[in-house]
């Protein structure tokens, strides 16, 4: 039964769920690799309740995405959804390229269509290649043969950018990082409005900033989001702001636990455009201009630039750098650090192992000058690391749940 609300895609007339399940972010098992039967339980429920826009794509989970989504979808839950799913321009090297990999995901995903058919992640740059090597000939092909039902694209550019490729292809939709921290990056409001003019679904992601707008918020935050007369969480703030948009379609969540998807349908279930009072929007704003001020590094955790050849676990230390300066009096965000990345809990991915190679700036999609901040990341984050995480590989001491180091044992058994 449907409990949330849709709007429709004004060169069809689709309709389609207000909240879409985005596919990059599956829940994990304890050992690595999406925990596949949780995921296809997740997946379904949301279904079951009124969910009907998917998002996936080849690169999500390093491949496994496309194909946990298909077994989601079998035994009838397939007709109940759109699939929207991407052409990687990082695999084209021709024409060919592009339908051999169109056909595969048909294959992977057991569909004979695509609903939703999105270039992955454009920019000037990649886009001037694609149309080079002939994707606009590709798309009307596929849409012709039935492959694909609607062409769009994602996009990491400037706004300059982002309305040329509007203007060179008759889309469908698209789809563009949009919150409250990111009005005036990438295509922004004002490349929101222009694809709206243009009769263009337009499709949300990062609508949290990667988590980074809820959970475990600044103190500061905090006591906004108290001060409001309106009790609400802080994913709830953020989503609400996006929906708030009439020109807003889809706002993709990448929902892993069960508490937040019943959160999502929740909110979803009312959030109509410009539903939000002016003092609610006066409180977003206070929200916006202290998160800016205390984040050190513009990164959403998407994992564009994974692996590193280097070794280093990149969103992993900006994640825990900025929880380092966004959470002062919590003293575990280094000692996690020394943990996760630093060779005690697992193989090393520290900042320090940069080696400033540039392939990660190239294809950051937030544009960070990724070597630079690493270095920063090692400045400040390393500097005890070579002498703590060998004391505590020796056994003396351990960390408790919230990465707080406590004595394990007062003498070694010699001493005894």
């Amino acid at each position: 039964m449907s409990l949330i609300l849709y709007r429709k895609v004004p060169k069809t007339g689709d309709e389609l769920s207000i909240l879409g399940f985005g596919c990059m972010r599956l829940p994990l098992k304890k050992g690595g690799g999406i925990d596949e039967e949780r995921a296809i339980r997740q997946l379904r429920f949301a279904i079951d309740h009124g969910v009907n826009y998917i998002d996936t794509a080849p690169a999500y989970h390093f491949g496994r995405s496309e194909h946990v989504l298909a077994r989601a979808l079998a035994d009838g839950y397939r007709k109940k959804v759109r699939i929207a799913t991407k052409l990687p321009p990082w695999s084209v090297r021709s024409r060919e390229d592009m339908d051999h990999i169109l056909d595969s995901q048909l294959t992977t995903l057991h569909t004979d269509h695509i609903d939703y058919y999105l270039l992955h992640s454009l920019s000037g740059t990649t886009w001037e290649k694609m149309k080079n090597l002939g994707v606009r000939e590709f798309l009307d092909s596929a849409k012709n043969d039935g492959k694909i039902k609607n062409a769009g694209f994602s996009f990491h550019g400037d706004v300059a950018s982002f309305k040329e490729i509007i203007n060179a292809y008759n889309w469908e939709f698209c789809q563009i990082q949009y919150n409250y921290l990111d009005e005036h990056n990438q295509a922004g409001t004002e490349g929101l409005k222009y694809a709206a003019d243009k009769q263009l679904a337009v499709m949300i992601m990062e609508p949290i900033r990667g988590g980074n707008l809820a959970g475990q918020v600044p103190e500061e935050v905090k006591k906004i989001w108290e001060g409001s007369m309106v009790r609400r969480s802080p994913a709830e703030w953020a989503l609400r702001w996006v929906w708030n948009h009439p020109e807003v379609t889809v706002v993709l969540s990448g929902m892993n636990d069960e508490v937040h998807i019943d959160e999502n349908l929740r909110v979803a279930d009312d959030a109509l455009p410009k539903s939000l009072t002016p003092d609610e929007c006066a409180i977003i704003a206070r929200v916006r201009d202290t998160y800016l001020r205390l984040m050190k590094v513009n990164c959403t955790g998407c994992g564009y630039c994974m692996p590193c050849p280097n070794g280093v676990d990149i969103p992993g230390c900006f994640s825990l750098y900025n929880a380092y300066h966004l959470f002062p009096r919590d003293r575990s965000a280094k000692f996690q650090y020394f943990g996760r990345h630093g060779g005690l809990l697992s193989s090393v991915s520290y900042a320090g192992l940069c080696r400033r190679c540039g392939k990660c700036t190239k294809i950051c999609p937030q544009h960070i000058p990724v070597p630079e901040r690493l270095k920063e990341v090692s400045n400040e984050m390393e500097g005890m690391m070579r002498v703590v995480v060998p004391v505590l590989k020796g056994g003396l001491w351990c960390m408790d749940k919230v990465g707080h180091v406590k004595r394990r044992f007062a003498f070694k058994e010699s001493q005894r």
